[in-house]
């Protein structure tokens, strides 16, 4: 499919969901009226509202003006004897993208795997099908009116156990595997997948305080990274050097802000014996966990070295930050953490693709291999070697 056939795809499916709004809107009031035990982070998720579709239509107009990234030119190489060899980038082939819950990722992060000429299939979770089912017809729409193959993006209604078994035996010819969900389906699927996986991992993401800082923005960075507790870019952890000025002063204030925002304030012994308000957890376990949950946990250290040591042992290697005044503790920090992405006196919330500028994301993630962060659809690619010769042999 060539560019200008697939940018016209994702433009008429953007216009077909504002058509189709007040259908989707409610296929998704279907879908929480099934499910009226759902936790707030689930509900969050799962939510389709005006401005999601929004979302949605933006990050298809998005994706359509960027650069295609199939057929670049890596690197070329022409030899003495005229044989050209030319490394260019190619669609990975299919791709099978397993969600739960957020009906935005079929349309977003299919939309970044097609724009890189990749075929999709979408198996999202049960909550959702009802929404996810019509925003894949919409898809399927939008590619016959352009004259593609309407079966490049393809919604996979399967059980649990089918879904294992698809992962298992690859029986659709999946090139790569994209699991968006808890830690129990991406060690299935790292564990048996026959194909390459991108994890898009789990947040768990530190902010550490240190003790030259400007401390009202560093509560303004902790309320803001934790404004919306079901996405993986929210903040969990908050580490604060022990040698703050005001130490106790402060540690009461920052307590008092996020519980204002109805936010549990959970700490350690140290914490509690400077705080009263906070309630006291001192298993070590917690500073793995990732919460999904409107609650966030304070803990003390002696500096910059011990915050770093902390996170890159506990944290999910998504996001950290540093609230600092001096630069070259940031740049330290900056460096020291082995997470995805790091901030200097900045939220946590701006990991995303939207925000760093890269549109669409199909996910966040942990891995180094193949790329790390946002995955837009520069990255969905892989490459391949052209060589052109006139009968040329290697002696």
């Amino acid at each position: 499919m060539d560019r200008m056939q697939k940018n016209s795809v994702l433009r008429t499916l953007s216009e077909l969901l504002r058509l189709q709004k007040e259908a989707i809107l409610e296929a998704n009031r279907s879908d929480m009226l099934a499910f009226p035990d759902m936790d707030e982070a689930m509900r969050d998720r799962l939510k389709v509202d005006d401005r999601k579709i929004e979302g949605m239509m933006q990050a298809l107009e998005e994706v359509a003006l960027q650069d295609d990234p199939e057929g670049k030119t890596i690197y070329q190489y022409i030899r003495e004897d005229g044989l050209r060899v030319i490394n260019r980038t190619v669609p990975f082939g299919t791709i099978l993208i397993i969600y739960e819950s957020r009906p935005d990722v079929t349309i977003e992060a299919a939309a970044t795997a097609f724009k890189a000429g990749n075929r999709i299939l979408l198996k999202g979770g049960k909550e959702s099908l009802h929404t996810n089912s019509l925003l894949t017809r919409l898809w399927q729409e939008a590619l016959t009116m352009n004259g593609a193959d309407a079966s490049y993006v393809t919604y996979l209604n399967l059980s649990r156990e089918e879904t294992r078994q698809l992962i298992r035996e690859n029986s659709r010819k999946v090139d790569l595997i994209i699991p968006r969900g808890g830690e129990g389906l991406i060690r299935f699927v790292q564990e048996n997948a026959s194909v390459p996986v991108i994890v898009s991992g789990r947040g768990n993401n530190f902010l550490y305080i240190d003790a030259d800082v400007d401390f009202e923005m560093a509560i303004r960075l902790v309320i803001n990274g934790k404004k919306r507790i079901s996405v993986c870019n929210a903040i969990d952890k908050v580490v604060i050097d022990r040698h703050l000025p005001e130490l106790q002063e402060k540690v009461n204030r920052l307590a008092t802000a996020l519980q204002e925002k109805r936010i549990d304030v959970w700490g350690n012994r140290d914490i509690v014996s400077l705080c009263n308000k906070v309630r006291e957890e001192n298993d070590v376990a917690t500073l793995c966990e990732e919460y999904l949950a409107p609650k966030i946990y304070l803990t003390l250290v002696n500096d910059l070295t011990e915050a770093t040591e902390m996170i890159n042992r506990y944290s999910g290697g998504h996001s950290a930050v540093i609230v600092t005044n001096d630069p070259a503790k940031a740049d330290r920090f900056m460096l020291q953490a082995d997470c995805a992405a790091v901030y200097h006196n900045a939220s946590s919330r701006f990991t995303d693709g939207g925000q760093f500028g890269v549109g669409a994301e199909i996910a966040i993630s942990t891995q180094k291999l193949h790329f790390r962060g946002p995955l837009g659809a520069q990255e969905l690619v892989t490459n391949k070697w052209f060589v052109y010769g006139e009968g040329h042999i290697r002696e």
